[in-house]
């Protein structure tokens, strides 16, 4: 389905904002912020046009509106189709260059590497080498501090996406390039109200391999995305 320009940025805006924030965000914290060129009953028009034809969801009658999978699915498609931009914390790359240093021990420089994406992202972060069956996992302190960890049902879910993936990471069929499942379209079970990003790459000495990052639909995909395909060109030097 398409959207006008002018929902669209609406759309993005609202789904940056709740990213960030993790409320359900309003007509009026919208035309504060952002100037749209159009009046605050048009805003909150299109809003409404947004929530009808299935990108947004209002959770009661007197909050903000927050995302639908089919909002963060039409939210991706845009970020992938504009070429989205490389990675650029500093910060990541300086580690980077100290995980180099024991390239040799493919286990060692894995577990690292896969440490370093968890914190980059803030997100679950896992690294599969296929000819070791070896997989390491990182970022239970970064994921853990997510807002939306602080209901036990929401971990207990995430528990469970996570076996499910774990079991199921051999059979996933990732050809090539960057694969992202959001809630319902994860292949996981008790995923749907998780995103997953995925890549199949080569370690050191050509190892194939998978890179994974877990976390809420409310994750900050510009920047895991362009993480993600960062870290794959760097490993394509070894």
């Amino acid at each position: 389905m398409t959207i006008t320009e002018r929902q669209n940025l609406i759309l993005d805006k609202i789904i940056e904002e709740y990213i960030a924030s993790a409320q359900p965000v309003s007509s009026q914290g919208l035309e504060k912020k952002y100037n749209f060129g159009i009046s605050p009953a048009t805003v909150r028009i299109e809003m409404q046009k947004l929530t009808e034809t299935g990108f947004l969801y209002q959770p009661h009658t007197s909050a903000g509106r927050i995302p639908t999978d089919k909002g963060y699915r039409f939210f991706v498609d845009n970020i992938i189709e504009s070429n989205f931009r490389d990675f650029d914390d500093k910060k990541f790359f300086e580690e980077f260059e100290q995980i180099e240093k024991v390239i040799d021990d493919s286990l060692k420089f894995t577990q690292l590497l896969t440490k370093n994406l968890a914190s980059a992202s803030s997100s679950l972060a896992l690294s599969y080498l296929f000819d070791k069956d070896f997989l390491w996992k990182e970022g239970w302190e970064e994921i853990l501090g997510e807002p939306e960890f602080k209901e036990t049902e929401y971990i207990s879910n995430f528990t469970k996406l996570l076996k499910s993936f774990e079991e199921n990471i051999i059979n996933l069929e990732i050809n090539s390039g960057i694969k992202i499942y959001i809630g319902k379209e994860n292949p996981f079970s008790k995923a749907r109200d998780f995103s997953t990003i995925i890549s199949r790459c080569y370690f050191p000495k050509k190892q194939e391999g998978v890179l994974a990052i877990l976390g809420p639909k409310r994750m900050a995909y510009q920047k895991n995305i362009s993480l993600i395909d960062s870290l794959i060109k760097l490993l394509e030097k070894y």
